[in-house]
């Protein structure tokens, strides 16, 4: 503003880039004409002259109504126009030589005439002009009296600019149109120059067209070419993309854009050919339109194309060109490039509710519910990772975090990294590393690769050395509490402003080993006024002597999670990185370091962590129950560890089915374990053959009394829903051994149903049950059903085993003590008889013990004295499946 409060004056347009813009077209309309043997095309000649007229109509138009030749504007006529116009000068002029040999009053007259004639004469003029610009799609122009000779010396200005809707940043435009009416020059602009994670795309189904917020948050640039070529001049390093750095490359550049652009009023076939007859004369010794490499001169016209970058596209645009022709072959690399593929499906995917398959005949399993489309992936081209640190055995909340990683990285046909986050050598081990490849065998993930960032420490130290170099980090001695205090308040460090030269040197001092040195770290300088406390200048560089399990003590100082994570991920090819919504804050300093170090940026994704209640996750607190010998190990059936629910009896489909449904939630809850368990219900009951068992103290004896005395078996299904899982023999006898519970109220003449066998009807029951079995008796009818065991020697001695929850309380709060919410009793055992056919059953296996529940194998049966050891599978449910509800509370 100035003093007076008035607005400063900008030009509308950048006239000098205007007139630059004006020598290109008229360039570009001489390499129309003379790019092809054959016939040049006038379609495109004519399409380029218009391009060239509506530019110097604007800048006439700007520029107080004087020409780029510094003469008054005119509007350009056609021939007839000029005719007519010489034919209508000439009688005027006739008439005024015959009106001056007149008397004054005659004159007069005349003058009088001339002028209504020049009236009208202008109006007809302006009328026509109107009418032609209408036509070219250009600003009408003003008739101007301004002289030929003189300049005028003031500049129109622009309207002021309103402040957009969109925030910085953001790309908006409608999901409901076609490809090319999307920004896919812009985006794939932005992948090239990597930047593309700096943008944030938004649906809007009311904009026609599409649009840029920018950065500054005050206005938008609207339209694809326009918002491209902003991001590369914005992004650009060098100029590459953009062809060059020097005014002759920029103009060669803006010439194949603005023709480009200059086709879009036509339809598919004639642009096509247009392209096709230009290109094919350059494509015949290069590759590229410009240059050996592509630039957005190459996007630009692949997009007048109608950015084919499907099969079907492309098979329309192949059957309007010349078979063979250079310009197919271009158009063939471009459809394939990766960035072209990731614009596509940035493009199409914007509503996030929809992707593009991009091969005639390829296909993608649909996405499991409850879990979102990638950003930008395409089949084969996704690579994801899970890091994690080998300091503890892993929990149900890492089980989500590589299940999902897992998850995508299969569906897109893509990779999965392992990587082993080992910058902590006083916390890490062997016996770790080796527990979580374990681990995730057992839930069945099996990852591409397998690798350390300890194998990148040397790498790591060189940028960290670069940015010491460059100014972009400094070396700090300041005490832990007092830093944290100061970036708390955003005061900066005393040594924030120190020389690279000194910073060098306490790096290497730390470096060292040194004890003298163990008071540095090294600092990244970013903003400590951010509102972002991650930004606020973070230490990225530690020394710790302690041998690394892998390295020794080659090193004596370790980078840190947030500066060797945002390397790591770049260089090792990782597409999307995966995280937890712990980790937004940390998202924007992730994003610093790939940007300040010129690496290749990663799309980040975030999700919501795990929590369960009436659990603790932390590994401290987890160690403490192992240390303190409240569990049996890190495999307590117990422990929400990979180990410990496996142990327990989880199914891995319905692990993986579980996880990727609360997969795309970026709300973190208490989940309660019931809901767990319930879905891993559903899977087992399809497969866990069924057998029976009684309890070896409280059970009555039953006596059939028309029952065979010798060795009778009867046949009956493993699974009776799923007859294909086999039968099994069961032994029935005049002897039957029933639970005591199930007995209670039993009356004379009642009947009841021994399960798989049939109908009992009772004859005694005071002084020892007797009954006699009724052949064909309705077992619709009966009210009482009872499992069983006919009580001969052969049954086998098992024992059962129940879990409660290690914590008393559903959530324990930042201040609670946990160890004040210990559960006293987790634990209870039931001896039983089971039946013989128990005998056969391997470690891991999962059956179910009719109207108790589900049971997993965690000890065969050996002997009498090594008797088979199950433990009760919870089912999600509250209550018992029947009267046998245990010992402790059904979860």
């Amino acid at each position: 503003m100035s003093s007076e409060g008035n607005a400063v004056a900008v030009p509308a347009v950048d006239l000098t880039e205007l007139a630059t813009r004006i020598t290109t077209l008229a360039e570009s309309i001489k390499l129309l004409k003379s790019s092809s043997k054959e016939l040049p095309d006038k379609d495109a000649i004519a399409t380029a002259v218009n391009a060239l007229l509506d530019a110097k109509r604007t800048y006439a138009k700007n520029n107080g109504g004087v020409g780029v030749d510094g003469k008054a504007w005119e509007e350009p006529m056609t021939k007839s126009q000029k005719k007519k116009a010489d034919k209508a000068k000439k009688a005027a002029e006739a008439a005024k030589a015959a009106g001056g040999a007149g008397d004054g009053a005659s004159g007069a007259d005349n003058k009088v005439s001339d002028a209504n004639a020049a009236k009208k004469a202008a109006k007809k003029a302006e009328a026509k002009a109107k009418k032609a610009s209408i036509k070219t799609g250009g600003p009408a122009a003003t008739t101007t009296t301004t002289p030929a000779a003189k300049k005028p010396t003031t500049i129109m200005r622009p309207t002021t600019m309103t402040k957009s809707k969109l925030k910085p940043n953001q790309i908006s435009f409608n999901p409901n149109v076609t490809l090319t009416n999307r920004p896919v020059v812009a985006l794939t602009t932005a992948i090239l120059t990597n930047s593309i994670v700096d943008y944030e795309l938004v649906s809007d189904h009311m904009r026609s067209g599409c649009a840029l917020g920018l950065p500054s948050g005050n206005g938008e640039v609207s339209g694809d070419l326009a918002m491209a070529r902003f991001i590369a001049k914005k992004n650009d390093e060098g100029g590459v993309f953009l062809g060059g750095m020097g005014d002759e490359e920029v103009a060669m550049m803006d010439q194949w854009v603005d023709y480009a652009l200059s086709l879009s009023k036509f339809g598919l076939a004639r642009r096509a050919l247009a392209i096709q007859r230009t290109l094919d004369a350059i494509l015949v010794t290069g590759t590229y339109v410009i240059g050996h490499s592509l630039t957005l001169a190459d996007v630009a016209l692949f997009a007048s194309l109608g950015f084919p970058s499907s099969d079907e596209a492309k098979f329309e645009i192949a059957s309007i060109l010349p078979k063979g022709c250079p310009t197919l072959r271009w158009m063939e690399m471009m459809s394939h490039h990766p960035a072209v593929r990731e614009a596509t499906q940035l493009a199409m995917g914007v509503a996030k509710n929809s992707e593009e398959i991009l091969e005639n005949g390829a296909s993608m399993d649909p996405i499991v519910s409850g879990m979102n489309y990638l950003e930008g992936a395409s089949a084969g081209c996704v690579t994801t990772r899970f890091p994690p640190e080998p300091s503890g055995y892993l929990h149900v909340g890492h089980a989500k975090a590589v299940l999902l990683n897992n998850y995508y990285a299969r569906r897109y046909k893509g990779r999965l990294v392992v990587r082993f986050d080992d910058t902590n050598p006083s916390k890490e081990k062997d016996e770790y590393q080796t527990s979580i490849v374990e681990d995730l065998g057992k839930i069945g993930v099996k990852p591409d690769v397998i690798t350390f960032t300890s194998d990148y420490f040397e790498t790591i130290k060189q940028y960290a050395l670069w940015m010491i170099e460059n100014g972009l980090a400094f070396m700090d001695d300041t005490p832990q509490e007092q830093m944290q205090k100061e970036r708390m308040d955003r005061q900066a460090s005393k040594h924030r402003e120190q020389s690279p030269t000194e910073a060098l040197e306490f790096f290497n001092l730390m470096c060292s080993g040194k004890e003298e040195g163990k008071v540095w770290c090294l600092r990244a300088k970013i903003d400590m006024e951010s509102d972002n406390g991650t930004m606020r200048d973070p230490v990225l560089y530690r020394q710790n002597v302690t041998p690394h399990h892998r390295s020794g003590t080659k090193y004596k100082a370790y980078p840190t999670y947030d500066l060797a994570c945002p390397i790591v991920d770049s260089i090792e090819g990782v597409t999307h990185a995966l995280r937890t919504t712990e980790y937004d804050d940390r998202n924007a300093q992730f994003m610093w370091v790939q940007k300040t170090l010129g690496l290749r940026r990663v799309r980040i994704q975030t999700f919501a962590r795990m929590n369960f209640m009436y659990t603790v996750m932390s590994k401290r607190k987890l160690a403490w129950f192992v240390e303190n010998n409240r569990v049996t190990g890190w495999d307590d059936p117990r422990f929400p560890t990979v180990r410990g629910v496996s142990r327990r009896g989880i199914d891995i489909d319905a692990l993986n089915r579980f996880m990727c449904s609360q997969g795309a939630s970026r709300r973190i809850v208490n989940m309660e374990w019931s809901k767990f368990w319930a879905e891993n219900k559903k899977d087992i009951d399809k497969y866990a053959k069924r057998f029976m068992a009684v309890d070896k103290e409280d059970n009555v004896e039953l006596t059939v009394t028309n029952a065979g005395e010798g060795v009778e078996f009867l046949s009956t299904d493993y699974l009776p829903k799923d007859p294909s899982f086999g039968k099994r023999l069961v032994r029935i006898g005049k002897k039957v051994l029933l639970e005591k519970v199930d007995t209670e109220g039993m009356e004379v003449g009642e009947n009841i149903v021994l399960i798989r066998w049939g109908v009992i009807e009772l004859t005694k029951v005071e002084g020892g049950l007797e009954g006699i079995f009724i052949h064909d008796g309705d077992i619709k009818a009966a009210k009482r059903k009872v499992s069983w065991l006919a009580g001969v020697p052969e049954n086998i001695p098992v024992i059962l085993s129940e879990f409660d929850n290690l914590i008393s309380k559903e959530k324990l709060e930042e201040d609670d003590k946990f160890e004040d919410f210990i559960n006293p009793d987790t634990q209870a055992e039931t001896k039983v008889i089971g039946d013989v056919g128990l005998k056969t059953l391997k470690e891991n296996d999962i059956i179910q013990l009719e109207r108790r529940g589900y049971y997993r194998v965690d000890r065969p049966y050996v002997n009498d004295s090594k008797p088979l050891m199950l433990f009760m599978v919870p089912d999600g449910k509250k209550k018992a499946m029947s009267g046998l509800v245990g010992k402790i509370a059904h979860r």
